[in-house]
């Protein structure tokens, strides 16, 4: 209950000096603010200031849909009162990647009877408190959750496998073999999984996907539309994955229009899925596709599959040469306005003639990507990366100015090379200007810390840059919401579901001519909210690193990685300008051999207030003890700091051990000035691992504040946070397009 008196002093924080009371706003602005306020915060602080604001944060636009995930300062009795006092009006409840949560409080989730959709991913959940749940919750349409060893399909009561039976959509993560819930869910018309099974269990014994051939049930597919699977490296996962196939391949589903599959690595097929495959050709139209790229290669599957008004293509990494993506996926120029997201990354051949035997340096056919562009012309998504689009002088337009045609791209993925002008000679290192040449040899050297651009840069960078086709091309992708600029031949020293190769190779000729006044050109995209750069080697100064910092102000997302010389970080001075800017920048991966994490980094990076994550990865890097203790004590909003540094042993232990006892005090600080609201107290893990790269000591520092202890589970959902440029849609976001077609 609220005091009547709080309500005065309500209405007195309310008005402004000019007389104006946010309490007169009418209901619907108001509601439109509250919007933007976490639930939890609402319901339990909001909700007591005043009556009005007590009617309004019960409306049902702010409680039908409950978003808890990645909620960090959600605790268990939070969750207790959120669910006391609405749990009847949430329709829709999104508590993934709540690891920290203890199981008990899923069992308040009971209480949400008239819940539609559920997400737990990220939960621990057994398989006794899962059938107690869904008991309860006979509305529920659908349905996210994770599949642990010790999950038992037989202790699920009759009650809740009568709502599984009416789950309409089904995301499950497998981190054990076997089917889940998926027998269960008769009325299934979207199933998404995720296989992250470890070939070994933590005992070390080694698992097998053929621990699931006993099992009394298996999937029923009748309904299915959606059918999208994305596999983490191991062989286990493949076998598994298999399993279900075979129960798809034996009665393909009419109405199948999404068959996804994500898998790193080579896949080989099996006769299950070459008997899926054919029954695919004869049987459904699709809208969306993406398999592995053995199962592409060298056959002749694109030429017989029919598609009805397709919306995803990904072609990632297979050998499709120019004439087969128009003849077969585009169907000679067909009108494909439905198409709104493409993946040839990898694609070396996509946008050349026939011919297998092209070599990097040769030129594309800019008539094949007229043709897509004209054909394709909704693109929203674009990805053409890990691969030589040279564009000639001579014959045809350039690569840029084919695209800036695609005006409705949000998100978009290029090769370096691809943006180079034509009228370089790259057959010579470039020229650049007296004040731009880093010294080398004999010369002076750059002092640490001093600006390497002069105060004009701005200007110096836009005039040059305009004049580039790669200017022109942003200048007409106004709305582009994710940029990806990656060299041809970039691998990462720490890549996410690939093997780490410690010798990449060396940059695209082509590259050497993109530089500084370029990534300048980059601070034209306004709404730019996620940044990607790798591989740039005629990187001098950093000058168009700050110009983006100005004018990007939407950033959330940013990636560098081998920018200018490998020896030495010559950006330093504007990247640490550029981060001064970056108010609302939530993710940093950094990775650059030499880098040093100092004072003035950390005090440039603690100006970033929204900075949640954070990634380095530096061979031979150095890191400043004090500077990263005073960093980790100023930014409370930071929850991950990952860290690949060649710092010692030592030193990282000993850098752990004052992590656990600063953060033990300021938490006990935090707790008694907090406890009068019920919040819990916060934890800090410090975990460490050491790798070594033949002479290298590599050392990992990974340290993680949120609430409540940490298992095996646990760590595995943290790993999944760590900034990483993406690289395919989610199943989500088919999903979504699913609906909307």
């Amino acid at each position: 209950m609220f005091d009547p008196g709080q309500e005065t002093l309500s209405a007195e924080i309310a008005g402004v000096s000019n007389g104006i009371n946010l309490m007169e706003f009418s209901d619907e602005i108001l509601l439109h603010i509250l919007s933007y306020v976490p639930c939890t915060d609402l319901v339990l602080n909001v909700k007591r200031t005043c009556r009005k604001l007590a009617t309004l944060c019960l409306d049902k636009s702010l409680t039908y849909t409950v978003l808890l995930h990645k909620d960090y300062q959600v605790s268990k009795d939070k969750v207790r009162q959120l669910m006391r006092e609405i749990g009847k009006e949430i329709h829709q409840l999104n508590m993934a990647g709540c690891y920290w949560l203890p199981g008990s409080s899923i069992d308040h989730v009971i209480r949400c009877k008239n819940l539609v959709k559920l997400n737990l991913s990220g939960c621990h959940l057994t398989s006794l408190r899962l059938s107690k749940m869904l008991s309860a919750l006979q509305h529920l349409r659908s349905l996210a959750i994770d599949v642990n060893p010790g999950f038992d399909a037989s202790q699920l009561s009759s009650e809740c496998k009568a709502t599984l039976s009416h789950v309409l959509e089904l995301k499950q993560t497998l981190y054990t073999p076997s089917y889940g819930v998926v027998p269960c869910c008769t009325s299934l018309e979207k199933l998404l999984l995720y296989f992250e099974i470890l070939d070994r269990s933590r005992e070390g014994f080694i698992l097998s996907g053929q621990l699931m051939v006993g099992e009394s049930n298996v999937p029923h597919y009748q309904s299915l539309r959606v059918f999208y699977a994305r596999l983490a490296p191991g062989y286990v996962n493949q076998e598994v994955v298999r399993l279900y196939l075979a129960v798809l391949s034996d009665r393909t589903p009419e109405n199948l229009h999404a068959f996804l599959i994500s898998a790193p690595g080579s896949f080989a097929e099996s006769g299950a899925t070459k008997n899926l495959l054919d029954s695919m050709a004869r049987n459904v139209c699709l809208d969306a596709l993406q398999l592995p790229k053995s199962w592409i290669n060298g056959s002749g599957l694109l030429q017989h599959l029919k598609f009805n008004n397709p919306f995803y293509f990904s072609f990632s990494r297979c050998t499709l040469s120019g004439s087969h993506l128009i003849l077969r996926v585009i169907n000679g120029g067909k009108d494909l306005k439905s198409l709104t997201s493409l993946n040839l990354s990898g694609c070396i051949h996509c946008l050349s003639s026939d011919s297998l035997f092209r070599k990097a340096e040769d030129y594309i056919d800019s008539s094949i990507l007229e043709s897509l562009v004209v054909s394709c012309c909704n693109l929203r998504h674009l990805n053409l990366s890990a691969a030589h689009h040279h564009s000639s002088e001579s014959l045809g337009k350039h690569l840029c100015q084919l695209l800036a045609r695609l005006r409705h791209l949000l998100s978009l993925a290029l090769p370096v090379c691809s943006i180079a002008n034509v009228a370089i000679n790259t057959d010579k290192p470039p020229v650049q200007s007296v004040t731009n040449v880093v010294p080398q040899g004999l010369g002076r050297k750059i002092r640490i810390g001093v600006p390497t651009y002069t105060k004009n840069f701005l200007e110096q960078s836009n005039q040059k840059s305009q004049s580039s086709v790669f200017w022109t091309l942003l200048e007409n992708l106004l709305f582009l919401k994710n940029l990806e600029l990656i060299g041809s031949s970039f691998s990462s020293a720490m890549p996410r579901n690939e093997p780490a190769i410690r010798n990449s190779l060396p940059p695209c000729s082509r590259a050497q001519s993109v530089g500084d006044s370029d990534v300048a050109a980059i601070g034209q995209l306004t709404f730019l909210q996620s940044l990607t750069l790798a591989q740039l080697p005629n990187i001098l100064t950093g000058s168009g690193l700050v110009n983006i910092g100005l004018q990007c102000q939407h950033l959330r997302t940013l990636s560098l990685a081998n920018l200018g010389m490998m020896g030495k970080v010559v950006y330093m001075s504007a990247l640490l300008d550029m981060l001064k800017h970056c108010r609302c920048l939530r993710d940093l991966r950094l990775e650059q051999p030499y880098f040093s994490a100092n004072a003035q980094f950390f005090q440039a990076l603690s100006h970033c207030s929204s900075l949640q994550r954070f990634c380095i990865i530096s061979r031979s890097g150095t890191l400043q003890f004090d500077a990263v203790m005073s960093f980790m004590a100023s930014c409370c909003e930071v929850i991950m700091c990952h860290m690949f540094m060649g710092e010692s042993l030592t030193v990282c232990k000993n850098l752990q051990q004052s992590i656990v006892r600063s953060s033990a005090n300021k938490m006990t600080r935090l707790y008694s000035s907090l406890s009068c609201r019920g919040d819990s107290l916060l934890h800090c893990h410090v975990f460490l691992h050491p790798r070594n790269f033949a002479e290298e000591e590599f050392i990992t520092l990974f340290i993680v504040l949120l609430h409540g202890t940490i298992s095996g589970h646990g760590t595995s959902q943290m790993l999944k946070e760590v900034p990483f440029p993406a690289k395919e849609w989610t199943a989500e976001r088919v999903s979504r397009q699913i609906d909307l077609h």
